[in-house]
């Protein structure tokens, strides 16, 4: 099949790959424009623009869509479907109706649950069981189209983002290109009206954590925001990011460190084991590490 393809980042790069080892004509790639990166602030390519040159496929990085000599370029293609993942860009009805299928996109959630940029980070943060990813006939609402098909997945405990973004990137990939194979058999079904959440950009602002939470929403927190931004802590002026946790049971002052194996410290209500920091200019490591490293003993304070 003729297929455009419409991604960004790391997420829509096993998207690509799966479509591409499937035989279909990938007849172009549509990714954001290179943006400044790294001290040098040198223009850099996205993660599916070097992917895509590197199979040797066409790449476009419209700054917009909008404009009548870009949305025609498009059309000119003469792609069968159009498989869109995290592309960034809002895609105007014109392009939306130019493919003979239409444009299908790869969403992280299990939809209406989480419409919006930040669908993983978001489930984590909830407490949410389970999450998944849907493939989605687009429409002009945002992440309001009806559902062609869907996986789930469990949420583990210590599961952060950058754990079920790979895990979800996997499952999206084999259900492209199912979609693709199977895009005149499948029958859409409407989002319920009911249970319908928003997951909002994260904020670098959210990303400060405080041990006097709960222990099951600091734990969620810290995972949530794993690896990128990092929730983080402040210890003797310098920031500690708080990479891996996981909620356990133990009583204290909040932020005191435990007579416990690792890095177990007290929270609001129970404790909470971090398995993984990172401190300022340094790697991970884990967190039994850090209270070897650190010195610390029963009763201190983490922070301070």
């Amino acid at each position: 099949m003729r297929v455009i393809f419409m991604g960004t980042p790391d997420f829509a790069v096993p998207v690509l790959d799966a479509l591409a080892l499937a035989g279909h004509e990938i007849v172009a790639v549509y990714s954001q424009p290179p943006r400044p990166a790294g001290r040098g602030k040198k223009d850099r390519s996205s993660p599916v623009q070097a992917r895509a040159e590197a199979l040797g496929l066409t790449v476009r990085t419209p700054a917009t869509l909008k404009r009548p000599d870009e949305q025609a370029a498009f059309a000119d293609l003469g792609a069968e479907i159009a498989v869109v993942v995290a592309y960034g860009l809002i895609l105007p009805q014109a392009v939306l109706d130019a493919p003979v299928h239409g444009c299908i996109n790869v969403h992280a959630s299990l939809l209406p649950r989480w419409r919006g940029a930040a669908p993983i980070h978001r489930a984590i943060m909830a407490g949410d069981a389970r999450t998944g990813v849907c493939i989605m006939a687009m429409e002009a609402g945002l992440d309001t189209g009806p559902v062609l098909l869907r996986d789930e997945t469990a949420i583990g405990p210590t599961d952060t983002t950058g754990d079920l973004h790979d895990r979800l990137s996997q499952m999206g990939a084999r259900l492209a290109v199912r979609a693709v194979a199977q895009i005149d058999r499948l029958s859409p079904v409407s989002q319920s009206a009911e249970g319908v959440t928003h997951a909002a950009k994260i904020d670098k602002a959210e990303a400060r954590a405080d041990l006097t939470w709960g222990a099951e929403t600091l734990a969620r927190h810290i995972n949530g925001l794993s690896p990128f931004p990092g929730a983080w802590i402040e210890r003797d002026g310098a920031r500690i990011k708080l990479l891996r946790a996981c909620a356990t049971e133990g009583e204290g002052t909040p932020g005191t460190l435990l007579d416990r194996p690792g890095l177990v410290v007290a929270a609001g209500n129970g404790a909470v084991d971090l398995m993984e920091v990172q401190p300022a200019g340094k790697g991970a490591i884990s967190g039994a590490d850090f209270r070897n490293g650190a010195r610390l003993a029963p009763g201190d304070p983490l922070e301070g």
